[in-house]
């Protein structure tokens, strides 16, 4: 086994559906107007976030053990990390949202509201003389960047309930990025191209111009808007801080997006280019009851202290998977004949060029209900128009799963493995007869190929 690893189990307990007096409803101009210093210093008292729950409360908690049957070292986490409020173009209030969320059973959860058009004083001062909607279209302004960071701070208990306060940089024909863990933020300076955000991710804040260096990114909902991120336009120099790709947003699959209309798969496009991505999945809630909706993306991470930095060290090793289901456990090695197994997201080092045997191991589980349930592993390889898939193996939850692989570098350096339902339709089908037209469960993070 890799990692050591202290266990983690909690009580079972059904979801409800958040109260009405919990998730009233404010206008924006209230919210945005209430963002001030009183609202700060409420925030930071923990009088309206989650803050007041002690470490252990019983929050729900639902699913499977947090204990991996194959490596040690790390517990995991539930957590949903695109999420919007009053603050851009969401319907909830923001003080609500953190305790929704936690409620819920989430264990990590982040608020990143759209940046587009006001990352500057004019942006607070307009905000308060033209009608609330302005705040729909022109997103954060430093006013409501300031309030989310103090709601952030307020429900943030290590140990109990991760909160980060991100933003997601909004460029409505080339696409969104969600950035978490910078002290600043930035907005669509340039429109059309994504090189302005690529080089604000680089730069280190100063007293003159601020700056994302240290923050970590990923690529929401690939291939919605048509640009497509300028076709995953590749800059090396990041390409540790870009940390994701969606496949799971809302309730939908991305894994096909656009292949009806002759594009390419994004999840071949994003990885083939170079970018080194795991794979999440979110919510990208824009209403009022923040984490309850089964059915919707989430994100597993595995972390070695529930902390903000135990996520963002879990996030930047892209040790995490995609799902639709609340509760799943999902944890992946690799390896080859002589070589220690590796989790995803991890570089697995190829005993030399040419075919080799790829042992992967599936460790999989959700609830009672999940024993013996049928599901589909797809070992997803590069592809053009869409991922080439080198196995399909049936299998039962309960007992661990071993894939035994055969790769070659020539063929691309990257892999990994798609859970799905053989029974259940893809509602966004990619080529006739593709193994992954079913419905998906969950996405392992890639494993990236490299020779000594």
């Amino acid at each position: 086994m890799c990692d050591d690893h202290a266990p983690h189990h909690a009580p079972h307990r059904e979801l409800t559906a958040p109260d009405a007096a919990t998730r009233a409803r404010l206008t924006r101009r209230s919210t945005l107007g209430a963002a001030g210093a009183g609202l700060l210093m409420a925030g930071a008292a923990g009088a309206l976030t989650g803050a007041a729950a002690a470490p252990g409360s019983p929050a729900a908690r639902t699913g499977a053990s947090r204990t991996s049957r194959l490596t040690r070292g790390t517990h995991l986490v539930h957590a949903d990390l695109h999420n919007h409020t009053l603050l851009s173009d969401g319907d909830g209030d923001p003080a609500a949202a953190f305790d929704s969320m936690r409620e819920a059973g989430l264990d990590v959860a982040a608020l990143t509201d759209h940046a587009t058009l006001s990352d500057n004083l004019l942006g607070d001062v307009l905000t308060d003389l033209l009608p609330p909607e302005y705040t729909q279209a022109a997103g954060l302004t430093p006013r409501g960047w300031r309030a989310t960071g103090a709601y952030a701070d307020a429900a943030d208990v290590d140990g109990a309930f991760t909160a980060i306060r991100g933003f997601e940089w909004s460029e409505p024909l080339i696409g969104h990025v969600n950035v978490w863990f910078s002290e600043h933020y930035t907005d669509v300076l340039q429109a059309g191209l994504m090189q302005p955000l690529l080089a604000w991710l680089r730069r280190e804040p100063g007293l003159v111009l601020d700056g994302g260096a240290g923050a970590l990114a990923g690529f929401n909902h690939p291939g919605r808007e048509p640009g497509r991120f300028q076709e995953f336009v590749y800059d090396a120099r990041v390409r540790d801080q870009v940390v994701g790709l969606e496949m799971f947003n809302r309730r939908d699959d991305y894994l096909f997006e656009g292949f009806a209309d002759g594009r390419d798969s994004p999840l071949c496009v994003c990885l083939n280019n170079g970018w080194r991505t795991g794979i999440t999945g979110v919510t990208d809630e824009h209403g009022t009851d923040w984490g309850f909706p089964e059915g919707k993306g989430r994100t597993g991470l595995w972390v070695r202290d529930h902390s903000r930095q135990g996520v963002k060290r879990a996030m930047r090793r892209r040790r995490f998977f995609a799902t639709r289901t609340s509760g799943l456990r999902l944890d992946a090695t690799a390896a080859t004949r002589q070589g220690a197994p590796v989790r995803m997201g991890s570089v697995v080092t190829l005993p030399r060029r040419g075919r080799t045997t790829l042992t992967l191991r599936l460790d999989l589980a959700r609830d009672r209900s999940w024993r013996g349930r049928r599901l589909a592993a797809q070992v997803l390889r590069p592809g053009t128009d869409a991922p080439l898939v080198a196995d399909v193996v049936d299998f039962e939850v309960g007992p661990l799963l071993d894939l035994r692989v055969p790769v070659d570098l020539a063929d691309g350096d990257w892999l990994l493995v798609r859970v799905s339902d053989p029974d259940e339709p893809n509602a966004t089908p990619g080529p006739e007869g593709h193994p992954c037209n079913d419905l998906g469960i969950a996405y392992t993070s890639p494993w990236w190929l490299e020779t000594r």
